[in-house]
C-alpha cells in the first residue's frame, strides 16, 4: 500500500492555551512569530533556521492555514498587536 492510497488531510500544527494565545504545537513559538516572519517576506526554511524547534513541514501546514483564513487569521495578529500595544504602553507608564 503507497500512501497515496490512504492520502489523508491533517490539522494544522496550532494549538489555542487557556489564555486563548495561539502556539505551534508542542513549541514555545507562538503562531504570530512565524506569520509575522513569513509577511515580512521569510520563506518557509528561513523560518526553520531561524526556529530549529519547528519542523519544514509544520511551518508549511502553518502558512497554508493562514493563506485559506487569511480574514480571520489577521482579526487575531491585529488584536494580539493591539493588546502588545497595551501592555507596552502600561509598562511605560508605571515606569514613569
Amino acid at each position: 500500500m503507497s500512501p497515496m492510497d490512504t492520502l489523508v488531510a491533517t490539522t494544522p500544527p496550532i494549538a489555542r492555551d487557556r489564555d486563548g494565545l495561539f502556539w505551534i504545537a508542542g513549541t514555545r513559538v507562538r503562531l504570530e512569530t512565524v506569520l509575522t516572519a513569513f509577511q515580512q517576506g521569510n520563506t518557509p526554511e528561513a523560518i526553520a533556521y531561524k526556529y530549529p524547534v519547528l519542523q519544514l513541514a509544520d511551518i508549511y501546514a502553518v502558512i497554508t492555514y493562514y493563506l485559506q483564513y487569511q480574514h480571520d487569521v489577521d482579526a487575531y495578529l491585529a488584536e494580539r498587536r493591539r493588546q502588545i500595544g497595551q501592555v507596552e504602553r502600561e509598562i511605560t507608564y508605571a515606569s514613569l
